[in-house]
């Protein structure tokens, strides 16, 4: 994990001041270490009955389009409002900087699709926790929540307590 917690660049007071913001570009732009994340977040869900994989926007599409390809699965986006073209439901939520809304097209699962939840960057949980709410509001069941980066001092494995959490690098 010592290669991969290289990758990630500190900017501080992004994007408000006394926020250190944890930068996955300089992880991305190598496609060794990309690899490396990619294979150690889907490792632990190997064997295990998942039929789709779930990103939120924008760095979840990221690792969750590299996952869903790895494993030969759908890929579902959870999309910020108004960025789908057909029927959506929709979950908005606080953040602890404000709100925010998250999409998914009405037909983007089916009743049996068991989901694997995929994002950057765990921190306070909001987003992770209306991401898999939304997921179930439209019928599917989520297997597992996985994260390249866990900011633990926040707490946001709680608000998902009724799921499995797998995070690669934790803070």
């Amino acid at each position: 994990m010592n290669r991969l917690k290289e990758k990630i660049r500190d900017i501080p007071d992004f994007p408000k001041p006394g926020i250190i913001f944890k930068d996955i570009t300089p992880l991305i732009k190598d496609p060794a270490t990309l690899k490396l994340a990619v294979h150690q977040l889907l490792h632990p869900f190997l064997g295990m009955e998942i039929t789709a994989v779930a990103g939120m926007e924008a760095r979840g599409f990221i690792f969750g389009s590299l996952i869903a390809w790895e494993l030969g699965l759908p890929f579902i986006p959870l999309r910020k409002p108004g960025k789908l073209p057909y029927n959506v439901h929709s979950i908005s939520y606080d953040l602890e900087y404000g709100s925010a809304t998250l999409e998914a097209h009405t037909d983007a699962f089916i009743a049996s699709d068991r989901v694997l939840l995929i994002d950057d960057l765990l921190a306070t949980g909001g987003t992770a926790k209306a991401s898999c709410e939304l997921i179930e509001k439209l019928g599917a069941s989520v297997v597992a929540c996985a994260f390249v980066v866990e900011l633990d001092f926040l707490e946001g494995r709680k608000k998902l307590s009724d799921y499995q959490v797998h995070s690669l690098l934790h803070y």
